[in-house]
């Protein structure tokens, strides 16, 4: 390794992008490298299931950076290609072009895979998965026109807002979900409740306690999904959404510390020397709850792309964002902030069934995690009572004449 051996970054998702834009920002004058997986340029993930898939958003929205932002920064972007070998002992990385070179500093910024569901038919036309900006592609060129019979299998985030978009095109959507409610792991049954009555009253068929046995076509192309309740659902497309994978075969393989991810400390060092790794491909140890979080969303590789490229120049850093993440669907616009879990108490600000309200996750007397529902700027607030572990009346958070800020204070 040399001097003059070049920071690279795998991955060309946001947290890579992000990485890159942040070297050159804290005044880094050395080679940067991306190496992105793609075709694609950098893109973040979010519109693909909301504003590019509802057709409200065009193509581009989704980049991160303009196309010529990479050249005008001395950035060496190389899309549709793979890292296939990396040796965190001599610094060096195998691509699939058979390119070898060196490295400085490495950061993975990976990401995560859609998860298969592996039952007969699964290989039909017609059955999708949404990740990538060509999988947006299609299902936007399914729905458009509306009048399919569309079937979601999972009722996750993704789900939701593929199901939300396919019925503003105008098709007639059904969910089926094996949990007795959507987002039953993430939000609990009395949440939950609120997401599968807001699909329901937009039109969608839900089924909750029920599981997949089969995808059934002719000619190769799906027609209808058995389930344990059901011979035959009917279906022009059905997309699978049933959560994510952390890609962390090249860390792996390098033998760096993988456990639900690529294992970082807070400041995103792995166990290797001179590798980093960010967005949902790492789990960092979190100094706010003092263990290992990987988290998913969008937030968390907006902001860890750019700690990790300051933690490769060397900074001292210590990842600690409460974790955040958001969603709409129809008319109902969500924030979320920390981490609930099955044994928390949920209050709230409001009445759940009006639309607008605050839901908190008690734990121990204190806010574990809070979602906000087409309530606005209470973020901040949200954000500190749970960072501050502040122990709080429940009578106070539920009173909506008390400012949460004063609460936080």
């Amino acid at each position: 390794m040399t001097a003059q051996e070049p920071f690279v970054i795998v991955g060309g998702g946001l947290a890579g992008a992000k990485a890159a834009e942040t070297l050159r920002a804290e005044g880094f004058d050395g080679s940067v490298v991306v190496v992105a997986g793609e075709e694609e340029l950098p893109y973040e993930r979010p519109p693909l299931s909301k504003g590019y898939l509802l057709g409200t958003a065009d193509r581009e929205s989704p980049r991160v950076q303009p196309p010529d932002w990479y050249e005008e920064q001395d950035v060496d972007l190389r899309t549709g290609v793979r890292v296939t070998r990396l040796d965190p002992v001599a610094h060096r990385l195998t691509l699939d072009t058979g390119e070898e070179f060196g490295y400085a500093k490495l950061l993975l910024a990976t990401g995560s895979s859609a998860r298969r569901l592996l039952v007969p038919g699964g290989e039909l036309d017609g059955v999708r998965y949404l990740r990538t900006l060509p999988d947006a592609d299609r299902l936007l060129a399914d729905f458009t026109g509306g009048g399919r019979r569309v079937v979601i299998v999972g009722a996750g985030w993704i789900g939701l807002e593929v199901a939300a978009a396919a019925r503003h095109h105008g098709n007639d959507v059904t969910i089926v979900e094996p949990q007795p409610t959507p987002l039953h792991a993430v939000l609990g049954p009395e949440m939950g409740r609120v997401f599968a009555r807001l699909h329901r009253e937009h039109g969608v068929e839900l089924f909750t306690d029920t599981i997949v046995r089969e995808f059934r076509g002719a000619d190769g192309r799906v027609e209808s999904v058995a389930t344990d309740q059901h011979a035959g659902l009917a279906a022009d497309v059905v997309v699978v959404g049933i959560g994510a994978t952390p890609n962390i075969e090249l860390a792996a393989a390098a033998g760096l510390e993988v456990d639900n991810g690529v294992v970082t400390d807070d400041g995103l060092r792995t166990s290797a020397p001179d590798v980093f790794a960010a967005g949902d491909v790492a789990s960092s140890f979190h100094p706010l709850y003092g263990r290992y979080v990987r988290v998913e969303h969008w937030a968390n590789a907006l902001h860890g792309g750019p700690a990790a490229a300051r933690s490769m120049l060397g900074q001292e850093i210590s990842y600690d964002r409460v974790p955040y993440f958001f969603t709409d669907q129809y008319d109902l616009g969500m924030e979320y902030s920390g981490l609930g879990g099955p044994g928390d108490t949920v209050v709230t600000r409001g009445n759940a069934d009006d639309g607008a309200f605050i839901a908190f996750w008690m734990r121990d007397g204190r806010v574990a995690a809070a979602m906000n529902v087409n309530v606005w700027d209470v973020t901040e607030p949200i954000q500190e009572l749970i960072r501050t572990r502040r122990k709080v009346p429940v009578a106070s958070l539920t009173d909506a004449d008390t400012p949460l800020a004063r609460l936080a204070a």
